[in-house]
């Protein structure tokens, strides 16, 4: 499941974020690619900005795998929860597709980790932190210091079993569901079991001009 219904605000896109130009393909174009390539996906589902459903669709054919579109909410976890209810099978994995950089090779890394081990919710791609981290008051006071060494970052692809999933969902309030910033936040906040999986610092999220050029930069070296 791809959530690619974000405005692109920050980003100054003057449209929806998925449909921007990135080294000659729109942007959804990247994280499409890498999962029609992995072994371990059977089917896509696209959760688009509302309205832009058909322009979503455009972007996804040929790309070798069933993929079918649902408009997207007016939050993530608003978009996510309409993809994921469209999802067939027991495990899906969701991205972001402002991570356009996404390898297959990591898709199948979270679903094969997360089928192989029965106990557990969710298994999520991350990176070790690699600057120092600070706790901070509202006035950005410091409050502490972290350690660094139990610190990690965050990504996506996540995959979870399915059903666990939709159950969260529809047990979440909606002033949590604007709040929460991933899937697997919902999934640790009811008591499920989550497992880190090593992801990769080229799998960064596009959300500033910066990010755009530096994006571009990867996207561009020879072999990609």
């Amino acid at each position: 499941m791809i959530a690619a219904a974000g405005s692109g605000e920050r980003l100054g896109a003057g449209g929806p974020k998925a449909f921007i130009d990135l080294a000659g393909r729109p942007l959804l174009a990247w994280s499409l690619a890498a999962m029609a390539e992995a072994e371990t996906i059977g089917s896509i589902v696209i959760a688009a900005p509302p309205g832009a459903e058909s322009r979503a669709a455009e972007i996804a054919e040929g790309v070798g795998v069933e993929v079918s579109v649902v408009p997207g909410g007016e939050s993530r976890s608003a978009s996510v929860a309409a993809g994921v209810a469209e999802t067939a099978g027991e495990v899906v994995a969701v991205h972001d597709a402002a991570r356009p950089l996404v390898e297959a090779s990591l898709i199948d890394a979270v679903v094969s980790r997360l089928e192989a081990n029965p106990e557990l919710s969710g298994v999520v791609a991350a990176i070790p932190a690699t600057d120092t981290v600070k706790e901070a008051s509202v006035s950005r006071r410091v409050v502490r210091t972290l350690d660094r060494d139990r610190v990690w970052m965050v990504q996506t692809p996540q995959a979870f079993r399915a059903a666990r999933l939709v159950e969260v969902y529809s047990r979440t309030g909606e002033r949590e569901l604007e709040g929460a910033t991933d899937d697997a936040m919902l999934i640790e906040h009811h008591g499920g079991d989550l497992l880190l999986e090593q992801g990769s610092p080229r799998n960064l999220k596009v959300t500033t001009p910066l990010d755009m050029r530096v994006a571009e930069a990867l996207l561009s070296e020879p072999g990609v």
